[in-house]
Formats: structure tokens, sequence, C-alpha cells
């Protein structure tokens, strides 16, 4: 029952090339940073990455992307990273845009053993009708394309059928975890990283404060133990190593 391991190295020790990753996190906002720098150590390459976006230039899953690591990604949103768009149109990266609330509900659908759901999200749109260019070749012209999707109709309201993501792995940051792996998020840091944990075969999660079996109490537990394999105490430098986007100033 006792998760903990001794350093993010140790809990990502048998990741291999071509293996995928659930990644928690929204802009910079509960992002998994001390794990993604572990990855990276790890000189693992051929990765695709399911998260909301991919960081930022020089930030969370953006040091990977610029070590050319990433070979696909599936995200809701590409922006804040020109590292991203150069590969991206350059024919380097495969990219599958999906609309966010529907990348969050395939997820959650996968942890849940959920294979495929209806939406009405897309319809109407490429994302149901097929030819969002997946990946360029590099004369410019679109590689691959996604396929057009099932349509169904529901009380007068047509639905587009979206599958569900597992991955390999999947990596996250809570605020506070005990031993056995029940996790509580801070905030918006909760964002995508509950779901995340649920779609991965082996979730490791990196926590800002580790805490005793019995200490946090049921109704406070934003992802219980079942879905956490591995855990990581962040010192207090690590856990106070938080990025920002965008800092701005502005009068008062």
């Amino acid at each position: 029952m006792d998760k903990v391991m001794a350093t993010a190295e140790e809990a990502l020790a048998d990741v291999t090339d071509g293996r995928s990753f659930a990644v928690g996190g929204f802009g910079l906002s509960g992002v998994p940073e001390v794990l993604i720098g572990a990855l990276y150590e790890s000189g693992a390459s051929g990765l695709t990455v399911v998260s909301n976006n991919c960081g930022v230039d020089g930030r969370g899953l953006g040091v990977l992307l610029a070590a050319g690591r990433i070979a696909r990604v599936t995200g809701s949103y590409i922006g804040e990273n020109k590292e991203f768009a150069r590969q991206y149109l350059a024919g380097e990266l495969e990219v599958e845009l999906t609309p966010q609330g529907t990348l969050a509900e395939r997820l959650r659908a996968g942890g849940a053993g959920i294979p495929a759901f209806y939406t009405p999200a897309g319809v109407g749109t490429q994302v149901a009708e097929g030819g969002l260019p997946w990946r360029y070749a590099p004369d410019g012209s679109v590689a691959v394309a996604s396929p057009p999707k099932e349509a169904r109709t529901f009380d007068g309201v047509d639905h587009i059928l979206e599958h569900a993501i597992t991955t390999d792995y999947a990596l996250v940051r809570a605020a506070r975890g005990d031993r056995h792996g029940n996790l509580v998020f801070r905030r918006a840091a909760r964002n995508f990283n509950p779901l995340a944990a649920m779609a991965g075969r082996i979730t490791v999660a990196e926590v800002e404060e580790l805490v005793e079996p019995g200490v946090l109490g049921p109704d406070e537990i934003h992802l219980p133990g079942v879905f956490v394999q591995r855990v990581v105490a962040l010192s207090p430098e690590q856990a106070a190593d938080k990025g920002i986007e965008k800092r701005t100033v502005r009068e008062r």
C-alpha cells in the first residue's frame, strides 16, 4: 500500500521509447514539472502525449517538445508555444485537436472503463466530418487528416461518437497526497489532473505535501488512491517552483 518512490527518476525508471502519457495541467497551473524533468532525463523519445496543451517554450511539456522527444499530441489548445507551431507546420509533429470538454470526457471515460460516448460538440465541423490536418508534409500539404466520425441523432439532436483515451502512463501534480496515493488538488490546479490520472495504466503523482494515511479526510480527497500507482514527494524548493504564463502589472 505504500506507493512512495524515492525519486522521480526511480518512479519513471521503466519508461521506454514510444510510450503514451496523459499529463495534467492547464497552461502552467498544476503541471507535473518534476516528473516531466525526470522523463526528459530518461532520454525516452517517440512519445505520445495527451494533455490540454503542450506547455510553453522552456517549461512544462515544452521541454520535451523542444528536445524532439514528442511524436504525437492530443490536445485542445496549441497557443503560447512557438516551437509547437513550428514543428506542427513543418510536419515534424502529429497533432489531434479535440474540443476541450470532449478531451476531458475522453480521459474520464477511459478511466471509468467506458469505451466511447456520443456528444454534440463538434457537429457540423471538421471535428465530425474529418479533414483536420493531423500531420503536414514538408511541402505544406496535408499528409495525415482526421477521419470522419460516426454520427447519430438523439431526441432530434445530432451527436458524434468519441472514443475514450487510455495511456501507458499518467503524470499529475497534487497539493497533498498520502502514501496510499489519495490526492487533493488546490483550486485551479485541479483542472485536468484527476482526469489524466484516471486514464493512465500507471499513474505517477508528484505531491507538494506528503502526509500519512488517515490524515486526509474521506470527503476532502479529490482522487482516490486506486487510480495512483506511484507517489513522489517534492522538496520545498520543488513545490514552490511554479511557472506563470504571462506576468502582467496594472495600476490599481
